[in-house]
């Protein structure tokens, strides 16, 4: 391949890259102008609310009741080689409130509600409702995104704490109920344990940041979708792996930067 050729193409795919961020950040700036707005008609706010978290519950649960069983086994077989079974109720409670709440929750979050959220905004383009709006002047992101965007946020903290506490007592079932162990020993290392800011509150931290991100990629991709229905598919499936990866490189650097000092 002619090296000029090979040049051209890396300058093209770069300025394709900062087009992308250009629009990114001022999608970003645009919503943040109008988020205002969503507070003085907040009953728009809890219909999103409703959408995005209450119908997540059923999965959240689930999955929180799921994770807290799988977590609570693993962890006796691991801490039982050390003599620590009693250690059980903390190690769910840290691993939940630190990482797996947040996270698994934003994964979830991601591909129930940001899913939900892209085709619904990419068929409303593709309905030409958006352009109906901005017609009788009326600012789509105004009424239609900015409702959106401020109910994931406020969905997805409450939606983690749910998780870790449904996982807590998953971890409670199986560990106290089913093994044996004692719920004296199994409460009092985890309240003695967590501490309420340097974990729980880092978790909800987490969860805040992950629920703007999701709810940010999933209102754009459907604003950006293109208006047919190959555009709006390709917008949802865009959503999940860019949501996805988000979460998973945020936590990293968030995890680095709360915990990188011991107590």
């Amino acid at each position: 391949m002619n090296p000029l050729d090979l040049l051209a193409r890396l300058g093209v795919w770069a300025l394709g890259m900062l087009r992308g961020l250009g629009r990114n950040a001022y999608f970003m700036v645009e919503l943040l102008r109008v988020l205002p707005a969503a507070f003085r008609r907040f009953y728009l706010v809890v219909v999103q609310l409703n959408a995005i978290g209450v119908n997540s519950m059923v999965i959240i649960v689930s999955s929180g009741l799921a994770v807290g069983f799988v977590l609570a086994l693993q962890g006796y077989y691991t801490l039982t080689r050390y003599g620590a079974a009693e250690s059980l109720g903390l190690l769910v409670a840290l691993s939940l409130v630190r990482e797996l709440g947040p996270v698994v929750t934003a994964l979830l979050f991601a591909g129930r509600a940001g899913t939900s959220l892209t085709a619904e905004i990419g068929l409303m383009k593709a309905g030409e409702q958006l352009a109906a709006m901005e017609l009788m002047a009326i600012d789509p992101k105004q009424r239609v995104l900015a409702p959106r965007f401020l109910g994931g946020i406020i969905a997805m903290p409450l939606l983690a704490a749910m998780f870790s506490a449904v996982g807590i007592f998953g971890g409670y079932v199986v560990g106290v109920l089913m093994i044996g162990i004692d719920p004296g020993q199994f409460w009092s290392q985890m309240q003695g344990g967590v501490d309420v800011w340097d974990d729980v509150g880092n978790g909800m931290i987490k969860s805040l940041v992950f629920g703007i991100a999701c709810t940010f990629v999933a209102l754009y991709q459907g604003y950006e979708a293109k208006a047919t229905p190959e555009g709006v598919a390709q917008a949802t499936t865009r959503t999940v792996v860019i949501s996805s990866l988000a979460v998973l490189l945020l936590d990293f650097v968030l995890t680095a930067v709360m915990f990188s000092t011991p107590r």
